[in-house]
């Protein structure tokens, strides 16, 4: 821990803009984990149920009983089944309209791990820079004051980059990931809805 304090005082200033980022780019990876986890499982048995295109309705209800009521996948089913009397072109614009509440969600404070990867790299450059600065007004006049002071000066400044650096990667690596599982699970969702309502086209045509 000692280490660690006396490695963020030596990156100077920018060191504390750079934390914030930090802590809000895990803040949000870690909001996205849990909502992943708890509101867009699917059971199997209920994606099977769906693809079979000649299931009993009373067996989705039962298989949606079992799923959160917050569940994106319910709320985006049962959007569907509670409008299965209208006709097919109004059940797909209430589903494009759950959908496209369903993706903004989703998406919501992406933006933060987006603006991370930029910002994190350009702050430590600063702070870098600055260190730089600071180190080279040991040369006096006369020539170089303090050649160590002005060697250890450029390795503590280098030490804001490489936060910078590595916070840019960590948020990188976070933004891909959950963008790329936003993308997965919409397109699981347009394609068993699309299902649904193909079910629901046959009912209605006898």
């Amino acid at each position: 821990m000692q280490a660690d304090w006396l490695a963020f005082k030596l990156g100077g200033i920018m060191m504390v803009p750079l934390s914030i980022l930090a802590i809000l780019a895990l803040a949000v990876m870690f909001e996205k984990a849990v909502l992943y986890w708890q509101y867009t499982r699917l059971p199997q048995t209920m994606a099977d149920l769906l693809e079979s295109y000649e299931f009993d309705w009373e067996k989705l209800f039962s298989e949606m009983k079992n799923l959160n009521k917050n569940n994106y996948f319910y709320r985006f089913f049962n959007v569907i089944t509670e409008n299965r009397s209208h006709p097919a072109w109004w059940i797909e614009s209430r589903a494009a309209d759950e959908a496209q509440v369903i993706e903004t969600t989703l998406s919501r404070r992406l933006w933060l791990l987006e603006t991370t990867v930029t910002a994190a790299p350009l702050l430590g450059l600063m702070g870098t820079i600055a260190g730089m600065m600071h180190a080279f007004q040991l040369i006096g006049a006369n020539g170089l004051v303090n050649p160590t002071g002005v060697t250890g000066g450029v390795a503590q400044a280098l030490i804001a980059t490489a936060v910078g650096l590595m916070i840019a990667l960590v948020s990188l690596f976070g933004f891909n990931y959950f963008s790329r599982l936003q993308s997965q699970t919409l397109d699981e969702m347009e394609r068993l809805g699309t299902r649904l309502i193909d079910r629901i086209r046959l009912d209605q045509q006898g």
